[in-house]
């Protein structure tokens, strides 16, 4: 096992999590008034409410279950949990000392929280730590190799820079509004950057098969694009897994309201890797001409500038 992969007992810990809410959302749904009663509290006059809650509990646990396969993969059911865990402890330590609820109630966010807090976040800074490991010093002799990379057309990235400049756009994961951002970009310039001779390839993490429909929605699905879910062609040209900051920082939380919320572009569910970078390079008889490798997921180049850039080297060779 390699130092840096999830460990076995991430997995049993998630796998324990799963039976214990699966177990304990049951017996909320079945005998929504025990824990009242064991608490020396007043039953609730809507006992379907209790349920509800055991319902969301038991899902949880269908979700840890998931996440146990793979823990460092699903690392956003791990954050979901672990930010429950963190705040439901809160929330009863506020009411309890306002009266609201009885101190005996507590014993409730020990086993369905506190226990849970340390593994689960061991868990996260075990996935950020891996997905950081991405990174590499790239070389003339690996991106070589890499060019020999082909569309779901058949052609290699290296036999269509031979032919004309090649805008090579790296892609985040579908769900992502940014990466949604990305495509709707490239679609508004897809005619003048074609215009100026240059040929857009795009390279993404998800099966292609699958992944036809996405591109539609922008109207991309026509162009040469390359599924690389085991991310080697973005360790190639050395695009790595981002930082907290570049993923999460507060701009990102203030642009994605933007780029989601009121520009439309909406998210959706992870497809690849949610901590892959993304980048673009302009490529010319296997040479890379230029290239841009975002560092906050927020960035949003000039393809129409690089694809400028690329018809100027073709003119003067």
């Amino acid at each position: 096992m390699h130092e840096l992969e999830s460990k076995p007992w991430m997995r049993a810990a998630l796998w324990a999590a799963a039976a214990y809410n699966i177990v304990w959302g049951t017996l909320a749904i079945a005998a929504p008034s025990a824990m009242f009663h064991w608490a020396g509290m007043t039953a609730p006059n809507y006992p379907e409410l209790w349920q509800c809650i055991g319902m969301i509990v038991g899902v949880y646990g269908l979700g840890y279950a998931i996440a146990g396969f793979d823990p460092y993969r699903h690392w956003p059911i791990v954050l979901v949990g672990f930010l429950g865990k963190l705040f439901g402890p809160i929330g009863f330590l506020d009411a309890a000392l306002h009266g609201r609820l009885p101190w005996a109630f507590g014993w409730n966010n020990v086993t369905n929280d506190l226990i849970w807090l340390i593994p689960f976040a061991l868990i996260l800074r075990g996935a950020h730590a891996f997905y950081l490991e991405g990174k590499i010093t790239t070389s003339g002799e690996i991106q070589a190799m890499a060019l020999r990379a082909t569309t779901q057309e058949g052609q290699s990235v290296q036999q269509m820079s031979n032919e004309a400049p090649v805008l090579l756009v790296f892609l985040r994961h579908a769900g992502c509004t940014f990466c949604r951002e990305a495509l709707y970009d490239l679609s508004a310039n897809r005619s003048a950057i074609e215009a100026q001779g240059t040929k857009l390839v795009l390279v993404h993490m998800g099966v292609d098969a699958e992944s036809e429909p996405f591109f539609s929605r922008y109207g991309l699905e026509d162009l040469p694009r390359i599924s690389d879910p085991r991310r080697s062609l973005y360790r190639a040209f050395g695009l790595t897994r981002g930082t907290l900051n570049a993923l999460f920082g507060p701009k990102v939380w203030l642009r994605g309201f933007q780029v989601g919320i009121l520009d439309g572009h909406g998210i959706g569910g992870l497809v690849g890797d949610g901590f892959q970078m993304p980048g673009v390079f302009l490529i010319y008889h296997g040479e890379v001409i230029r290239s841009y490798r975002h560092q906050s997921v927020t960035d949003r180049p000039d393809y129409l500038h690089f694809a400028a850039d690329g018809n100027t080297t073709r003119l003067a060779g």
